[in-house]
């Protein structure tokens, strides 16, 4: 669990990013799960630009049941982002502040700190750290 000095910066960073890019760490956490542990979410709608998603589940983000790591977590938001917005994944994160799997971390740890996620014992903000490079994941795209 985070000192006071690191929730007051993880507080102070999670800031600078805009409403989409907590909306899209929340889809990103509901296709993780998904992925994860099988068990189907689906949204309701199109969310437009600045919008939240509305996601039709009776399923509480908060249950440890449906834990998924930081790593996990990471690498879910990738395949989301890769998926969604294809060649421009990169160019949409970057535009929402978001560089480097820290910042997917920051945001999380921000919302567990806002109630609106738990985290279990084991988990670490050091789990979000390096997980992937944006610029190998992001450049790759159109070459599988």
């Amino acid at each position: 669990m985070p000192t006071e000095q690191e929730w007051r910066q993880i507080r102070s960073r999670a800031a600078s990013y805009p409403p989409e890019a907590f909306a899209f760490v929340r889809e990103g956490l509901y296709y993780t799960v998904q992925s994860v542990h099988g068990e189907p979410v689906t949204p309701v709608g199109k969310a437009a630009e600045g919008q939240i998603l509305v996601m039709k589940t009776q399923v509480d983000p908060r249950d440890e049941r449906r834990h998924v790591s930081g790593q996990q977590l990471c690498l879910g938001m990738r395949d989301l982002a890769i998926q969604r917005y294809g060649l421009l994944a990169r160019t949409v994160l970057q535009r929402w502040g978001v560089r480097r799997t820290e910042d997917f971390g920051t945001m999380v740890y921000a919302m567990i700190d806002r109630g609106e996620l738990k985290n279990s014992p084991n988990d670490r903000f050091e789990d979000f750290q390096g997980v992937f490079d944006f610029d190998e994941a992001f450049t790759q795209i159109g070459l599988n």
